[in-house]
């Protein structure tokens, strides 16, 4: 039940992410003065609408999208008397072309021929269609905001989480860095030393805690000596005397990956407590908002950009013995499986409980809204940052002829892109195909 409730969570999540995309674009392009004949949210049949005013409003059968019909899209071409369309060529591209063009002009009625896009001022083409993922910007930044500073983010905190009941002595190995007890290993000096789960490290040796990393730090250092602690255990201060053990553990690069070197791992001595760090949810301060926005932007877009080169990784997992990468795309099933996974985690309430699972949800749909973001500035159509970059290029044209005292070059004709954008369409439904097979057959292990 709690799987299907967090699908349901993503689903209007997603849904509502699209709808208000779109009135990015619908505010700025009726506040413009364009003929805006359809608001649709998804693809396909139509399963309700209503028409207000000129504009017919609803909703379509598939919802991995949505679109703003607005008369006037494509210029006509240079030459061409208002109204008329000449066959240049015989090709099939250009007849295309040409057919695009054609229904285009059909959109136009008498008393339109002023309200149509390819009229406007190149920055207000670009406000247009930066309004739908300057949107999505908008919803992720409240969202995560809110999260973050409200809820809090689960991070590790100076408090003791679960303790180890030996010290191992098995020598560490590439296949198994961390070895696990085995009988007849000696008891682990933090159980021995009486330190109990839940417990807060105020102190170590007279030095106050504020960090899970100082805790970690004074155990690797001590050297087996005998280390004072005091831990704050309800609602009083416990002093504890532990003597970390000194064992030959396994060196990691930045990555979490084992150092090896001749085929063995880079071992070093180090203090050994038992102990691992209790996770707690801890908020951000609103000031520290904008910069977390930030990375968590450029970590998306990092991840948009290797797109071609994970596609081949999706292939090998979806018909193959690979595992999907969890840093991969993801399409919007496998979005919905997530949602689905979380709100299903037993989490316990002392550790965060439905609210933690809640706000995993929000930020679940928050990336998703800073994917839209990112993908949708693909200076490419038929995405939204192909037309911006058709008008970004029509104002470079028309100031440069301004700057020479030059006759004005007109509009620039985005329809000699739409080969591009045909050809764009059909990678994306076949990347859009292929990601929801693997995230059925395939999906990516989030939580093991």
């Amino acid at each position: 039940m709690l799987f299907f409730l967090g699908v349901l969570v993503v689903v209007v999540g997603v849904a509502l992410s699209i709808a208000l995309h779109e009135i990015g674009h619908l505010v700025p392009a009726k506040k413009f003065g364009v003929k805006v004949t359809q608001y649709m949210v998804g693809f396909g049949p139509t399963i309700w609408s209503r028409r207000r005013g000129e504009t017919e409003y609803g909703i379509k059968a598939i919802p991995l999208g949505g679109y703003v019909r607005m008369v006037g899209m494509l210029p006509p071409r240079p030459g061409d008397k208002p109204g008329e369309l000449r066959t240049l060529s015989t090709g099939r591209f250009s007849q295309m072309v040409d057919q695009a063009r054609a229904d285009s002009m059909e959109e136009i009625q008498p008393g339109d021929e002023d309200r149509v896009f390819y009229k406007l001022s190149p920055g207000k083409k670009i406000v247009i269609m930066l309004g739908g993922p300057l949107m999505n910007l908008v919803i992720a930044t409240v969202l995560i905001t809110g999260a973050i500073t409200i809820f809090g983010l689960p991070q590790v905190v100076p408090r003791v989480g679960l303790l180890s009941t030996c010290v191992p002595t098995t020598t560490p190995t590439l296949a198994v860095p961390q070895p696990v007890c085995k009988p007849g290993d000696p008891v682990a000096p933090a159980k021995a030393a009486g330190l109990q789960e839940k417990d807060l490290i105020v102190s170590i040796d007279g030095r106050a805690v504020s960090s899970w990393d100082q805790v970690t730090a004074a155990i690797r250092d001590s050297k087996g000596r005998d280390m004072s602690w005091v831990v704050k255990r309800g609602d009083q201060q416990v002093p504890i005397t532990i003597t970390p053990a000194v064992i030959e553990r396994a060196t990691f690069d930045d990555q979490g990956n084992p150092v090896a070197k001749d085929g063995k791992p880079v071992l070093s001595p180090m203090g050994f407590a038992g102990i691992t760090p209790r996770r707690e949810l801890v908020t951000t301060p609103l000031a520290q908002a904008p910069k977390f926005v930030w990375d968590r932007t450029v970590d998306t877009a990092s991840i948009i950009v290797k797109i071609p080169q994970k596609m081949a990784g999706v292939v090998q997992a979806a018909f193959g013995s690979g595992e999907r990468d969890p840093n991969g795309p993801i399409s919007v099933v496998g979005v919905g499986r997530i949602g689905g996974e979380v709100a299903a985690l037993d989490i316990p309430a002392d550790e965060g409980g439905s609210w933690l699972k809640l706000e995993q949800l929000v930020l679940l749909i928050a990336s998703l809204n800073l994917a839209l973001f990112v993908f949708n500035l693909v200076p490419l159509l038929p995405l939204d940052g192909g037309h911006v970059a058709g008008a970004a290029w029509e104002a470079v044209k028309k100031g440069w002829a301004r700057l020479r005292n030059r006759p004005d070059p007109g509009f620039v004709d985005v329809a000699k892109g739409l080969p591009v954008a045909y050809a764009m369409s059909l990678v994306l439904i076949t990347m859009s195909v292929l990601l929801i097979y693997a995230d059925i057959v395939k999906p990516i292990n989030i939580f093991g």
